[in-house]
C-alpha cells in the first residue's frame, strides 16, 4: 500500500544544511495498523506528509497504492489523496458553523457523491455518535469532536488514513478510546491506518511500529507476538 525508499528531507538554514530525515526506507501493507513513534523533534510529522504527498523529499521516493507522488503534479496528488486518502489530526479541524453530520458530508458532496447524508449518518452511528447528529463543534466534547473528524476521514472508505497525533489535545482515558476507535476501523473497513504519536502506550495499539530518532529509522517492529523484528531498511529478523 505504501512504500518509502531512501526518503531524505533537507532544508537550508542560514549557512547550515538541517537534514530532518535521512534514508528512511520501508513498506507497509494494506489493511496494516502502523504507528510512528519517536520524540519531539525526531522526524513524525515531516514523514507523514512526504508520505501523504503533501510535501516533497530532497531525495527519495514515495508510492502510495503503486503511484509514484513524486512523479505527479500537485492537481494530481490531490486528485489522489481525494480518491484513497482520509487524514485525522490533532486539531479537529471541524467547521465552528457546520453540525456533526453537516461536517462529515462536506467530502462526499465535493466528490458528488449523491448518498452523502446517508453515508455520513451511517458512519457516525459507527463512531457512537448517532444521537449527535445536529450537534455543532461547541456542543461537543474534544472526544466527540475528534470522532467526528475521524468519522469525516473515514467517510469516503480511504485506502489508507493518516493520523498526525490525534489524541494529542484529549485527557489519556478519552486519548485511549479514540486509538481503540481507529483501531476497530482499522479491522472493520480494512483501511491501512498509519498512526503519529509519541505516546508508546497508544502505539501499543498498532500492529507494528517504527521508531524514529534524529531523522533515521532506529527500529521498526511487529507487535503481533513479537514475531519479527526488522531493522531500518526493514529486513525481518527471526
Amino acid at each position: 500500500m505504501l512504500a518509502a525508499t531512501n526518503l531524505t528531507k533537507e532544508y537550508q538554514s542560514g549557512d547550515h544544511l538541517l537534514t530532518v530525515l535521512k534514508d528512511v526506507t520501508f513498506t507497509i501493507e494494506q489493511g496494516t495498523f502502523v504507528a510512528i513513534v519517536g520524540p519531539s523533534g525526531s522526524g513524525k510529522t515531516t514523514l507523514l506528509g512526504l508520505l501523504a504527498g503533501l510535501d516533497t523529499p530532497t531525495r527519495g521516493t514515495v508510492r502510495l497504492d503503486d503511484s509514484d507522488i513524486g512523479a505527479m503534479d500537485e492537481d494530481a496528488r490531490a486528485r489522489l489523496r481525494g480518491a484513497k486518502v482520509g487524514f485525522v489530526f490533532q486539531s479537529f479541524q471541524l467547521i465552528p458553523t457546520l453540525t456533526a453530520i453537516e461536517n462529515v458530508q462536506v467530502p462526499l458532496e465535493l466528490r458528488g457523491d449523491d448518498d452523502a447524508t446517508d453515508r455520513a449518518r451511517d458512519v457516525l452511528q459507527r463512531v457512537g455518535l448517532g444521537d449527535r447528529l445536529d450537534h455543532f463543534p461547541t456542543q461537543l466534547s474534544g472526544g466527540e469532536q475528534q470522532r467526528v473528524a475521524i468519522a469525516r476521514a473515514f467517510a469516503n472508505r480511504p485506502r489508507i488514513l493518516f493520523a498526525d497525533e490525534p489524541t494529542g489535545n484529549l485527557d489519556s482515558d478519552t486519548g485511549t478510546r479514540i486509538v481503540e476507535l481507529l483501531e476497530t476501523l482499522n479491522r472493520e473497513s480494512g483501511s491501512t491506518i498509519v498512526l503519529v504519536t509519541h505516546d508508546l502506550t497508544l502505539a501499543a495499539h498498532a500492529r507494528r511500529i517504527i521508531r524514529l530518532s534524529d531523522g533515521l529509522v532506529v527500529s521498526d517492529q511487529l507487535t503481533d507476538g513479537g514475531r519479527r523484528t526488522a531493522d531500518g531498511g526493514g529486513n525481518g529478523q527471526r
